[in-house]
């Protein structure tokens, strides 16, 4: 019985169009790089990844960080940014368009520039 009550756990955790199971790695995101330049508007700093809520020309994007330990050793800890803050998040963006949604693996804020996943930093021109 406990078996089947697991099971259906998980199951009804694949379908419920949580954030946590939707955009866990990086198969929901376009190939190639994007850009995305705004004012944060919310900061959540926990698991499974810190987002910031990005206002760009009225519209709010969330921005996915790397996990708070991955985040933490780029340097960017909780209290490195605040609302009103203008950001800069270099990544991939959620292959459905009609999300504003994206992936960061580099953000700037504050004249600095923080690699979150250093390993998928666009190469420098």
């Amino acid at each position: 019985m406990k078996k089947l009550v697991a099971l259906a756990g998980t199951i009804m955790l694949m379908f419920s169009g949580s954030a946590a199971f939707a955009h866990h790695g990086w198969s929901w995101t376009q190939d190639g790089f994007f850009e995305l330049t705004g004012r944060i508007v919310s900061i959540y700093y926990g698991n499974p990844h810190p987002v910031l809520d990005v206002e760009v020309d009225g519209q709010v994007w969330k921005v996915d960080l790397a996990t708070p330990a991955a985040t933490t050793r780029a340097g960017f800890l909780e209290n490195t940014a605040k609302i009103g803050d203008d950001v800069t998040a270099v990544g991939n963006r959620s292959r459905d368009e009609t999300r504003h949604w994206m992936k960061a693996v580099r953000i700037s804020v504050g004249g600095k520039t923080y690699d979150v996943y250093p390993s998928r930093v666009p190469p420098a021109n």
